[in-house]
């Protein structure tokens, strides 16, 4: 018997992915604490085209491998080096890839909506470039990747969800928030912690979204959750998801399908009440939030959401409201916005859904795709 510690197994064969040269970059800024919007003003780069260089999804020029050499102290050879590697590999990878299946994968996704949002660029737009933009959109290096991390869940809300809802486009808002939720530093998960702050999230109905906005991010990120929003996708008809990056980071994402305040709260609370009574799950996405499931942990978060907004003990008050004035009146007196109470009785059919509609707020996301 050898006394070798260390055998030959097999010989390595070519990897199966390509690894672009800002996975380098994110190295650097783990190892110095840097953010990337510092370590882009540091290069003279827009925070986009960082982000960009990041994912792979552009080419690491001459130029931006000097301005890394003056960031990083690592010589701009270097970063071309990894460039070239790079290129090979996905040159490579394209070869081999099958042109049917990337094709019917690339027209299943809303290409245009991510150039328009700068997520991929605009040029070079030939089929093969953009199979390897989207590949590094999404973070994947396969088709197989892709569906397991993207397809299933999308598919799964389709079909128990909104029959109408493209696989695609749920798919891409369901990467989009990933990403967004990515950069917001948030301490670890406290379920304890969270649960004692819902009276202050709570209370956040009645404020402005100006207001509102930043304390309900900033009050959850200290518990372990990125609130994120993103505009719905065309085709998604997604309201809201939940889901875990790590098992110390919990995302809920809102898209402001339903723009009204009761809509927007029921969906916060709902996607919460999933954090606090599901643990660790899978991907769940949602469309109407007042819609009646069978699923049993979507009866517990609807359940959840109701209770918190306008407590049992309340809740048998909303039959004697008869005028706007008491609705007005019963709101305040339990701290919550007027219109969470008007769809409850709407939803409830108290209310004919013509009546108290005034007393609803409008929310709408602002688009900034600089």
């Amino acid at each position: 018997m050898s006394s070798s510690a260390v055998r030959e197994l097999y010989a390595a064969g070519e990897p199966d992915y390509a690894v672009p040269p800002g996975a380098t970059i994110l190295e650097f800024l783990e190892d110095s604490g840097m953010t990337q919007r510092e370590f882009a003003l540091r290069a003279d780069l827009s925070t986009k085209h960082l982000n960009q260089l990041v994912k792979g999804i552009v080419s690491l020029s001459p130029d931006v491998a000097e301005r890394l050499e003056n960031v990083t102290g690592i010589k701009a050879r270097f970063w071309n080096r990894l460039e070239a590697d790079y290129q090979s590999t996905r040159k490579r990878l394209r070869e081999s890839r099958d042109p049917e299946k990337f094709g019917a994968w690339f027209k299943s996704l809303p290409v245009k909506e991510l150039v328009k949002r700068g997520q991929i660029p605009g040029e070079p737009s030939d089929g093969v470039s953009r199979w390897e933009q989207l590949l590094a959109f999404f973070g994947v290096s396969s088709l197989e990747a892709w569906a397991e991390l993207y397809e299933k869940p999308a598919a799964a809300f389709r079909q128990t969800k909104a029959f109408e809802a493209k696989v695609g486009a749920v798919a891409a808002w369901l990467r989009l928030g990933e990403v967004a939720a990515q950069a917001v530093a948030c301490d670890p998960f406290d379920k304890r912690g969270l649960m004692e702050d819902l009276p202050k999230l709570r209370s956040l109905t009645v404020l402005p979204p100006q207001d509102f906005e930043p304390e309900l991010v900033k009050i959850c990120a200290s518990r372990g959750v990125a609130v994120v929003f993103v505009k719905e996708i065309a085709g998604s008809r997604a309201c809201g998801a939940t889901r875990w990056l790590s098992p110390q980071k919990a995302v809920v994402q809102l898209s402001l399908r339903y723009k009204t305040d009761d809509q927007f709260w029921f969906t916060v609370f709902h996607e919460l009440g999933h954090v606090l009574l599901h643990g660790k799950q899978e991907v769940r996405v949602e469309a109407d939030k007042r819609a009646e499931s069978e699923e049993p942990q979507e009866i517990e978060a609807n359940q959840f959401s109701r209770d918190l907004l306008i407590p049992p003990n309340h809740s048998k008050r909303l039959d004697s409201l008869r005028s706007i004035e008491s609705v007005r009146n019963f709101a305040r007196e339990i701290g919550v916005a007027p219109g969470i109470v008007v769809g409850r009785l709407h939803h409830e059919k108290k209310w004919p859904h013509r009546n108290g509609n005034g007393l609803k707020r409008k929310f709408e996301l602002v688009e900034d795709y600089s």
